[in-house]
């Protein structure tokens, strides 16, 4: 008896499953709180060069006396929207007076910081501003690095030593990763640290994720992949609440790293997955396990049932299998795109929320609110329409709102031109991630058995990478001026979620089908014969009775 039958038995999601599944949803908030958390951490505020010989000078002018020494000192430019501003990077070598011009303009090396939004961030602190202002994307792209990596090796040890072992040693690392943040005296050490942080971010939602979707049975494994994405969302609007509350960066996070201390309670509440225990051959840990499940829910096992447990043997293939055909390799390369846009895309709108006009905080909120509509949608949709086109519609229906901003940085007033653009964002957020919750379906169909789980963490992996790029795109406003920089990072995001979204009509429709089981079912879906009575034909791949459930194949990790 392999333990998906078994869960027949025992309830697919009975009372003890919901109760581990909320537990294992937590932690998703507090890997929200990490992966967008450089919006705070690395946001650079309004600034200019500070005054020479003026150690008291702040941003905001302290009367008319300080403001002509500004005007004296600091050289002006007009704004996008004509109005006149002082240069951020320069000051005059000598000042100017009424009637005569400054000296010749030259950069400078020490800054005032507007603090309305921010009291201080790492950039601020550290002035990653002006010739600098790469470093911050630098830093930004250096701890979507470390989720690269970390989701390599922790999924790798997840197989290993278990789920379970894996989540604790994941957030005992985050919890010091992340409160070390706070003391990172230079540039350098940050990095290091936000790339550990990145790392033990990964292994903490892996497996965590993982260990909810192998407790419960095969008809509810959509709706748990779906339902932790909520929790996601959860933790991107209390990152925004604490964001406002506390607005010095170190304490900002250390305030974010408290709650990894008591997910470390889990080693007392959670059990480790049945099915990686049946799988590993540990049978009789994974007998107790059993019993308590079965006594939570008030149902009886017999002996003779859990002495009947089997391993789950499912043949594997090699990930270059999927190149062997010309089917299969333009599949293949359309699913890689569609996860590395749909990644960059939606981080890329969580990390430009600054840049939009309007309040700052309001708007990062907003990028995490729209998130339950979108989720809504994926569950009330994906098994009516299909994936193939609820998918190609939320990219491109998202691509071409965040595309059309570019028309209302450019054409409309000021007042309308906020309103206008931030909802256009936000529509672009939305089919983001729906289309992240969809894709990682549609793909998880379309692979077939034998190597779906190969499959599935080589387009994990694209997503990472997606992610790495990121930050550059969201960061083009600080290069490009005016209106069209402002505008630029969601035109860039809205072509490729375009392209991509089109691109994946090449794909074939998976609602109702025999999902394939061989290389050579792959080649000839979705007009293949079924050959085994492995799965239940209730269109969802990640129903599939008896199918193991890789660490690769998270969503956002």
């Amino acid at each position: 008896m392999h333990f998906d039958e078994l869960l027949g038995v025992l309830g697919e999601f009975g009372p003890y499953q919901k109760f581990v599944y909320f537990l294992v949803c937590l932690p998703s908030i507090i890997a929200a709180f990490h992966m967008v958390n450089s919006v705070f951490l690395l946001g650079i505020p309004k600034h200019r060069c500070k005054l020479p010989n003026y150690p008291n000078d702040t941003f905001l002018s302290q009367g008319a006396v300080h403001d002509d020494l500004v005007k004296a000192f600091i050289p002006t430019e007009l704004s996008a929207d004509n109005e006149v501003i002082y240069k951020q990077c320069y000051v005059f070598s000598t000042p100017a007076s009424v009637n005569v011009t400054g000296g010749p303009e030259q950069s400078c090396s020490d800054w005032v910081y507007d603090k309305t939004v921010y009291e201080n961030t790492f950039a601020s602190e550290q002035n990653l501003i002006c010739g600098k202002a790469i470093w911050a994307s630098n830093a930004k792209m250096i701890f979507f690095a470390g989720v690269f990596v970390g989701a390599l090796l922790l999924g790798a040890l997840s197989d290993k030593i278990g789920r379970k072992k894996t989540l604790i040693l994941s957030v005992l690392g985050l919890l010091a990763s992340s409160l070390a943040v706070a003391w990172a005296e230079n540039f350098y050490l940050f990095c290091v640290l936000r790339f550990i942080v990145g790392f033990c971010c990964a292994g903490t939602f892996m497996s965590a994720f993982v260990l909810g979707m192998e407790i419960v049975g095969p008809s509810k494994r959509l709706w748990a992949g779906v339902v932790i994405e909520y929790f996601f969302a959860l933790g991107l609007v209390l990152l925004c609440l604490v964001g406002y509350l506390v607005r010095e960066w170190k304490y900002n996070e250390i305030v974010l790293s408290v709650p990894s201390a008591f997910i470390l309670v889990y080693w007392w509440l959670l059990p480790e997955s049945p099915r990686w225990l049946i799988n590993r051959g540990k049978f009789e840990e994974a007998k107790v396990i059993i019993r308590k499940i079965a006594k939570r829910n008030k149902v009886e096992v017999t002996e003779k049932q859990l002495d009947s447990l089997e391993c789950d043997e499912t043949a594997t293939g090699q990930l270059w299998h999927l190149f062997t055909s010309r089917v299969l390799f333009v599949r293949t390369i359309v699913i890689f795109i569609n996860w590395c846009v749909v990644s960059m895309v939606y981080y890329g709108l969580s990390l430009n929320s600054g840049s939009l006009a309007g309040d700052f905080y309001l708007n990062f909120f907003l990028t995490g609110l729209v998130e339950f509509p979108a989720y809504t949608l994926c569950l009330v949709l994906l098994d009516r329409t299909g994936r193939k086109k609820l998918h190609c519609a939320c990219m491109v229906l998202g691509g071409l709102a965040c595309i059309s901003t570019i028309f209302t940085v450019l054409y409309l007033e000021k007042r309308h031109q906020i309103y206008s653009t931030v909802i256009l964002a936000m529509l672009g957020k939305i089919g983001a991630a729906a289309a992240f919750a969809v894709i990682y379906v549609w793909s998880a169909e379309l692979y077939p058995t034998v190597v779906r789980n190969v499959g599935m963490g080589a387009s994990s992996s694209c997503a990472r990478i997606g992610g790495m790029v990121s930050p550059y795109i969201a960061d083009l406003s600080t290069l490009v001026d005016g209106h069209f920089g402002q505008a630029l990072p969601l035109v860039v995001f809205g072509a490729s979620s375009v392209i991509a979204g089109l691109l994946s009509l090449i794909l074939p429709e998976t609602l109702g089908a025999n999902l394939p089981e061989t290389i050579e079912d792959g080649k000839a879906f979705p007009n293949h014969e079924k050959k085994s009575a492995k799965y239940q034909e209730n269109g969802s791949s990640i129903t599939m009775n008896n199918e193991a459930f890789s660490p690769e194949d998270c969503t956002k990790f």
